[in-house]
């Protein structure tokens, strides 16, 4: 048999499958590396954010917010100082918010500034109470003049069908809290984690400054890539095997065989060998 009549059986259709299958897991494996590199560019984003404006000097709402529903992800992070009051009575708890792995809600209140325009301030995170779903106390925010310093956050998508009980909101999108509120002055752009209160109230506890971490995307993604590639040198590995199996008295088969008994001859018998010489003297006394 001719040299190419040696290979035919790579191309029958067992083969074709396999390798279809290798080509379709090497570019599910190539997208999701590059969703994982995605993924660490946007966790090296934010880092940037936390770190150039999480300890930056608070500036006023309408410099860093130019309009109500204004937002750059920029801005994430960045301290803004407000003055005016809370509206104590429209105060509402956003469900389901964990923290460090405990279930809980977070205080949200709306925020009249000196100029008219509301802004919403979240006041810290409330663990849910061991006997009921809602926290044990809720401190209420104070209607007095007062300063905010409040860390700029976007508001959250509306996800369809979560729903919530009265005086409590399922997620912070802000277009519904201000329907909520019946007002056309709310900014719809960013919400405030609170950072500090002049004078001090009763809070919830608030959040500390995020790790400066990327995770594991970047290792997840070299792995993917690596999985493609064995899947690759697990086809030709196949291939080589089979051929030499179908082609025992191939010279290059030949000469392969001879070399890998002359290694296992320098190598000596494994323990495995002793092991089965054993049992069959074992077998051939019995």
């Amino acid at each position: 048999m001719s040299g190419a009549g040696k290979w035919r059986f790579a191309l029958t259709r067992r083969w074709f499958g396999y390798l279809g299958f290798v080509i379709v897991f090497a570019i599910a494996c190539g997208f999701l590396s590059h969703w994982q590199f995605d993924r660490r560019d946007e966790r090296v984003a934010a880092n940037q954010h936390i770190e150039q404006n999480y300890d930056a000097a608070p500036v006023s709402l309408d410099t860093a917010l130019p309009r109500l529903d204004a937002w750059d992800d920029g801005e994430t992070w960045q301290p803004v100082v407000l003055h005016g009051r809370y509206l104590p009575d429209e105060q509402v708890l956003a469900r389901a918010r964990p923290m460090d792995g405990m279930p809980g809600f977070e205080i949200l209140v709306p925020f009249e500034t000196t100029d008219g325009t509301i802004f919403i301030v979240n006041r810290g995170w409330l663990q849910t109470g061991n006997e009921q779903d809602l926290p044990d106390e809720i401190p209420q925010a104070p209607s007095a003049e007062m300063t905010v310093v409040a860390r700029l956050q976007p508001g959250e998508p509306q996800v369809p069908g979560r729903t919530a009980p009265e005086g409590q909101i399922a997620t912070i999108h802000l277009p519904t809290f201000a329907d909520r509120l019946g007002e056309d002055r709310v900014y719809t752009g960013a919400y405030g984690l609170l950072a500090a209160e002049e004078p001090p109230a009763p809070a919830g506890k608030l959040p500390t400054k995020p790790a400066l971490d990327e995770g594991n995307h970047l290792s997840y993604a070299f792995q993917w890539i690596i999985f493609a590639v064995i899947a690759a040198i697990g086809l030709v590995w196949g291939v080589r095997n089979e051929y030499r199996h179908r082609n025992p008295d191939d010279p290059e088969v030949r000469a392969a065989r001879e070399r890998a008994l002359e290694r296992a001859r320098r190598r000596g018998p494994t323990d495995a060998d002793e092991e089965d010489a054993l049992l069959d003297e074992v077998e051939r006394v019995r």
